[in-house]
């Protein structure tokens, strides 16, 4: 009766563990999510099957063990088997566990090989880690742009309550269509990133001089986050990914629109003259806010003995050409980026213009979107 009793007491407990992971085996909180789209569906089924089979084993093996250890104490009067071995018993736990990974084999290699067929993509994303935000360039659409992260400075320093989304907003989500497979060819232009998105099962490394591939079909319209995954630097919390997805239509409707907004910037741009000294520096000072004070600062006093100060410095008072150069192509080797990509000729013209005139620097200078076209062009072969 004893035994009876403490077997039941054994079994009590283990259905104690692991009942509750199962009940709550479909709850995001207490387990994976299952995604938006077909592969993230088969990953979390994956998920599932080795996780049931796991518990049975657990069953099995501990249900033993403890049966095993009522059954034959040594309180019963059991005096320990004394034998060297058994070639049946060898082959049977050698092979059942073979077995078992041969049953988990299966569906996890259909899964994985279907996550890596990139092939026959309706649409082709160009997406580039860069410290610290993603550029995402259309192949078959003349667009691109950079999505930066968009939560207010207030929040990051504790001078504001922290919203919902807190570092996982953009200024500028990647879009696709719905019920389309769209390939992603992801690379790095300076360190190791890796762009994911929980809710697509989609973890990709982005490499620097190597192109690595993935894809998603995403089923339902809707706004997706996930982030950078791997450390990447002292920015590392704050190069989220945002995905928004469309309907076809809409997704038709967004591309014109941003290429009739790329053809009406490049003409505001071009036809843009001669910029006041007001001008340059309101739109320097959100520039810089923008793009630059994350690292030199609000004060423009950098970081001692990692990020050189602006104010008072010989580059922000004196060089002016070296200022231009790299603020236009960066400082290899260091967090200093070449932004002659990713801002206008106005927004370079007025930062320059900003740090040579802020924090007391009060240099005088101007630098005009000219200028900025000019040492483009002077440096083309």
């Amino acid at each position: 009766m004893e035994c009876h009793s403490f077997a039941q007491r054994v079994s009590y407990v283990i259905t104690f563990v692991l009942l509750p992971s199962l009940a709550y085996a479909d709850t995001p909180r207490y387990n994976m999510t299952r995604g938006v789209t077909d592969i993230s569906q088969q990953v979390y089924q994956l998920h599932m099957i080795i996780f049931y089979i796991c518990c049975a084993i657990a069953v099995v093996v501990f249900g033993l063990m403890f049966w095993s250890i009522v059954r034959h104490r040594k309180s019963k009067g059991n005096e320990p088997a004394k034998f060297h071995g058994s070639l049946k018993m060898e082959v049977l736990w050698t092979a059942i566990p073979v077995v078992i990974l041969v049953v988990m084999a299966i569906p996890a290699t259909k899964t994985l090989i279907a996550m890596e067929d990139t092939s026959k993509a309706d649409i082709t994303v160009l997406v580039t880690g860069s410290q610290w935000k993603w550029h995402y360039k259309y192949l078959e659409y003349p667009i691109d742009f950079y999505s930066r992260l968009s939560t207010p400075r207030e929040q990051i320093v504790n001078e504001a309550e922290k919203d919902n989304n807190y570092l996982l907003e953009v200024d500028k989500p990647l879009v696709i269509p719905t019920d389309k497979k769209v390939r992603f060819l992801v690379t790095s232009d300076d360190v190791i990133h890796s762009w994911w998105v929980p809710a697509f099962a989609v973890k990709k490394d982005a490499n620097p001089g190597f192109i690595n591939e993935t894809w998603a079909r995403v089923n339902k319209p809707g706004v997706y986050r996930g982030q950078c995954a791997e450390l990447c630097g002292k920015d590392h919390a704050y190069m989220p990914v945002v995905v928004e997805a469309k309907s076809p239509q809409e997704f038709e409707r967004w591309t014109q629109q941003q290429i009739a907004e790329i053809e009406a910037a490049k003409a505001a741009e071009a036809a843009k003259g001669t910029m006041s000294m007001d001008e340059l520096m309101a739109l320097g000072k959100t520039t810089y806010d923008t793009h630059c004070a994350a690292c030199h600062q609000v004060s423009g006093e950098g970081l001692a003995g990692v990020i050189p100060a602006l104010k008072g410095s010989v580059m922000a008072t004196q060089d002016m050409p070296g200022h231009i150069h790299i603020v236009l192509h960066g400082k290899p080797g260091t967090a200093m980026q070449a932004y002659s990509k990713q801002l206008s000729n106005s927004e370079m013209a007025a930062v320059i213009t900003y740090e040579r005139n802020a924090w007391g620097n009060s240099t005088g200078d101007l630098v005009q979107p000219a200028d900025i076209a000019a040492a483009l062009n002077a440096e083309k072969p």
